[in-house]
């Protein structure tokens, strides 16, 4: 069997995600993988789980590490923007790959991504959907940003992550997709919560309206998925934040304003979006907004 060299793989961010993810491309022997976080036992733990190796951050600069690719799945761009502009682009040979797979900003998506071009680094995003559940079964939908060559070189270790791995369009399109991919699925959420408040004011029960709803053209991501498993239980743990969610959708509404595009009812959900934020504690996910309509409306799903 002919000899296969391994290329060093450097994944930046174990979050809630990053922490599923990673382990897929520990799993190949296509990679070396090298795992980092600000929380550094975690990145440790995570290393010995996994049979990676932990770096800190201040090693991530390091051109010891003769890294190939490196993976950020990070929280926004600023985090990104540290990274990247602190030693990294200096670090990284020509022919390097960075991969962004975080939701950030698409206007420095583009900036860095000609940045690194100029270097000839290969720079692209491929942010996600799918959830911590398709995280690790390695299902996720990734929506890629990138040139030819960078989709080219990015797709055979997006393969390890994902079952559906679609080029998009030119860098920073993967993340204005991503964006307006959360704007409709808050949208979805935030109708179906009110719906369903209104049918349960009724005197309707949710789970009924849910089974017949499921089965009509009224159905959604949020009635099939998000709302049986989440909210009727009231865990509230689809492992996304309220914070993150409502990060994406402002994103979007500038992508609106910044292409021109009205959008009074994405506005509106947005806004409501906002106000849940404030109203819900730190550190709520997401499909606590059902929670925040049942307050307002004063019901209880079940």
């Amino acid at each position: 069997m002919a000899h296969v060299e391994r290329k060093a793989v450097l994944f930046v961010g174990l979050g809630a995600m990053g922490s599923l993810m990673c382990p897929h491309l520990a799993a190949s022997e296509e990679y070396d993988v090298l795992v980092s976080d600000m929380d550094t036992s975690r990145a440790a733990e995570i290393a010995r789980r996994i049979g990676a190796r932990a770096i800190t951050a201040e090693e991530i600069s390091s051109s010891l590490l003769g890294l190939d690719i490196v993976i950020f799945m990070l929280p926004d761009s600023t985090v990104v923007e540290d990274v990247v502009t602190n030693g990294l682009f200096d670090t990284l040979s020509p022919g390097s790959l960075i991969i962004d797979m975080g939701s950030s900003r698409p206007a420095s998506t583009v900036a860095l991504a000609e940045s690194a071009a100029s270097r000839g680094i290969l720079y692209v995003d491929a942010p996600v959907s799918g959830g911590t559940r398709r995280a690790t079964d390695g299902t996720l939908t990734i929506m890629v940003g990138a040139t030819d060559e960078g989709f080219g070189a990015a797709q055979p270790l997006l393969a390890h992550l994902g079952s559906e791995v679609a080029h998009v369009g030119a860098p920073g399109a993967g993340h204005a997709l991503k964006a307006l991919n959360n704007l409709l699925s808050a949208i979805g959420l935030a109708a179906a919560s009110e719906v369903l408040a209104i049918g349960t004011r009724f005197g309707l029960k949710t789970s009924t309206m849910l089974e017949t709803l499921n089965t009509a053209t009224g159905r959604n991501h949020a009635t099939e998925v998000k709302f049986i498993p989440h909210v009727l239980t009231h865990q509230f743990d689809s492992g996304f934040s309220l914070k993150l969610m409502v990060k994406d959708l402002k994103l979007a509404v500038d992508l609106a304003d910044h292409t021109g595009t009205p959008i009074p009812i994405a506005k509106t959900a947005v806004n409501q979006w906002m106000e849940a934020e404030q109203s819900l504690p730190p550190g709520a996910d997401h499909t606590h907004f059902a929670a925040y309509v049942e307050k307002k409306a004063d019901v209880r799903f079940e």
